[in-house]
């Protein structure tokens, strides 16, 4: 009998990992990504696995986010020789994002040694080096969006776009059983949302016989659309013009930089954002920004038309691209008004935690929160209003206002979720079943699903597996 091990981003967000056995011993592993965040139960997520990496016989990668992908070079390095199947536009996403991780990994390996040494521990190894994610590039498999492409002659997959990042995208399987009829099994992904900037609308799943669906927002609303750059103004207009100080956004490299890069590009053509310097303060961002000008097939109409009267949406006078790191030191030494966006999203890392460090007791400054941060990290913690955060050992106290903005969330909301699955058959679909959410959203998200007459919705726990009837 076929079953389903739910090995990350059960009953919580990251670390996105799920293994799929056939009848014949197949092993299909969907995602396989890094867990960010300080539950105690996943200290030894990224380093230790639920199966043998060399028994997995092929990978499919729903997008690059580190969430999702961040352990696929210590798959291949401990031991997993397939396929790794996902989008062209994921895969040369995932060869920049993967490299960038791996340069933390060998970071922040140097600092937990030295605290293990004073300890009288013995020193460890990073999780993989630059080389294991070069190493691993050699077994992805770029394929486009919406045709069935076969893994072999009984099992095939497809690719929707899910307008969450560039490439993302939701998962069919389509396996073929000795009697010559199909069976479908599909995973969302991340779901992202409707009319956003940049990227297509998500694109439904057909109907499928087992789900498995992402949960972040579940009981939720974002309260607001997506590409609403009045509230992107107002917070410039209050922080930078009105208090002279400066706007610290913490934002994804992928997806989130280039999304208020092209909001502020917008602005800049309406003669509405100040003359103000702005800083994109992120190498990986850099790169990413010129992987998005590659992939217009995951541009939406609007900024197709837009490009026709400007051929570049992510760059104007007053904006500066950082790379060297004494380029960036030097942000910090500039007075007067300015933008800064910066990575890591979630300020677990990255030089984003520098600029938070050196401006987060001004109370006339800004961190301008724009997306989902797991419990625990510096991002949550000044979500939930924490009056005093730690920064690299140090407390500071909160002085600058703390803005949150979840209109420019790359995730769906409730209704958005809903909305998404609305045409799928209840008949058909035997289970749903609910990853990538804490539980109390996932409990949440199943009322709403059984009221939208779904049924047979399951909430795994970490490690748990179901069987599931192909026959």
């Amino acid at each position: 009998m076929a079953k389903i091990k739910f090995c990350g981003a059960a009953q919580t967000v990251t670390g996105s990992s799920h293994l799929l056995t056939l009848d014949d011993g197949t092993n299909i592993l969907l995602d396989c990504g890094l867990y960010q965040g300080y539950e105690d139960k996943y200290e030894n997520f990224n380093r230790e696995w639920m199966y043998d990496p060399a028994s997995i016989d092929y990978m499919i990668l729903s997008h690059a986010h580190i969430d999702h992908s961040g352990r696929i070079p210590k798959l291949c390095k401990d031991g997993f020789e397939g396929d790794i199947i996902c989008t062209s536009a994921t895969r040369d996403l995932a060869a920049i994002m993967l490299l960038d991780s791996a340069f933390i990994q060998e970071k922040d390996v140097i600092y937990e040694n030295k605290s293990r040494e004073r300890r009288g521990l013995k020193p460890v190894d990073p999780l993989y080096t630059g080389i294991d994610a070069r190493n691993c590039m050699d077994q992805f498999i770029g394929i486009g969006y919406n045709r069935w492409y076969k893994i072999r002659e009984d099992i095939a997959v497809r690719f929707r776009d899910s307008g969450h990042i560039l490439g993302s995208a939701s998962v069919t399987l389509r396996i073929t059983m000795p009697g010559g009829y199909d069976k479908f099994i599909a995973f969302t992904g991340d779901i992202g949302r409707p009319d956003r900037p940049i990227l297509r609308d998500p694109q439904p799943l057909d109907d499928v016989d087992y789900l498995i669906c992402e949960s972040t927002y579940g009981g939720k609303e974002h309260g607001g659309a997506p590409n609403n750059r009045q509230q992107l103004l107002e917070v410039i207009q209050r922080t930078c013009v009105d208090d002279k100080g400066k706007l610290i956004i913490p934002a994804f490299s992928v997806g989130r930089t280039q999304e208020i890069v092209y909001m502020l590009d917008q602005l800049e053509n309406e003669k509405k954002l100040p003359k103000i310097p702005v800083f994109v303060d992120s190498p990986l961002a850099v790169n990413a920004t010129d992987i998005f000008t590659m992939h217009p097939e995951c541009f939406d109409e609007e900024i197709v038309e837009y490009m026709d009267h400007d051929p570049n949406p992510f760059g104007f006078n007053n904006l500066k691209y950082v790379r060297s790191v004494e380029q960036s030191k030097a942000i910090n030494n500039l007075k007067g008004p300015a933008i800064i966006i910066s990575a890591s999203g979630m300020m677990t890392a990255g030089r984003v935690k520098h600029h938070l460090a050196n401006n987060i007791e001004n109370p006339a400054n800004c961190v301008l929160v724009v997306g989902y941060c797991s419990p625990g990290t510096l991002g949550g913690r000044l979500r939930d209003g924490d009056e005093e955060v730690r920064i690299y050992g140090n407390f500071y106290k909160v002085k600058a206002r703390v803005e949150i903005l979840d209109s420019f969330s790359a995730h769906g909301d409730q209704p958005e979720m809903l909305a998404y699955l609305d045409n799928l058959n209840r008949h058909k679909l035997k289970n749903l079943f609910l990853v990538h959410g804490e539980l109390d959203r996932q409990e949440l998200f199943k009322q709403a699903l059984e009221e939208k007459k779904f049924r047979n919705i399951e909430i795994p726990h970490f490690g748990q597996t179901y069987n599931l009837e192909l026959s």
